[in-house]
């Protein structure tokens, strides 16, 4: 069993990415021991037009990461956060070393999804 999120990230090592602000997301493919496997490094479309958010915009956005389970982000607003729930994927506001949340978030649905 293992889980995909996507992470906002500019190094890949550091969460330093704001939901909207970010031009590509890390994938990864993150194992029950709490290691991940990077599958690649998504573009996504732009979030913001003209300084405001669009709703094409968050659409395509959240298309673009529909094969997840989760997204971690540095920060994220209200309404982007709302939207993803409503898409069925988790948001873990963690700025932190991508190799320590990825081993949390392994933790975490651990926890609420029983091993078989």
């Amino acid at each position: 069993m293992s889980w995909r999120i996507a992470v906002a990230s500019i190094d890949g090592v550091l969460i330093t990415e704001h939901f909207g602000r970010s031009r590509w997301f890390y994938i990864i493919d993150v194992q029950r021991d709490g290691t991940g496997v990077v599958v690649e490094r998504r573009s996504v479309p732009p979030l913001c037009e003209g300084g405001d958010h669009t709703g094409a915009g968050m659409e395509a956005r959240i298309t673009a990461l529909k094969d997840c389970i989760a997204v971690l982000v540095a920060k994220i607003g209200s309404t982007a956060q709302q939207r993803l729930a409503l898409a069925g994927i988790s948001v873990f506001e963690e700025p932190a070393q991508i190799e320590t949340a990825v081993k949390q978030v392994a933790a975490y649905y651990l926890r609420i999804h029983k091993p078989e």
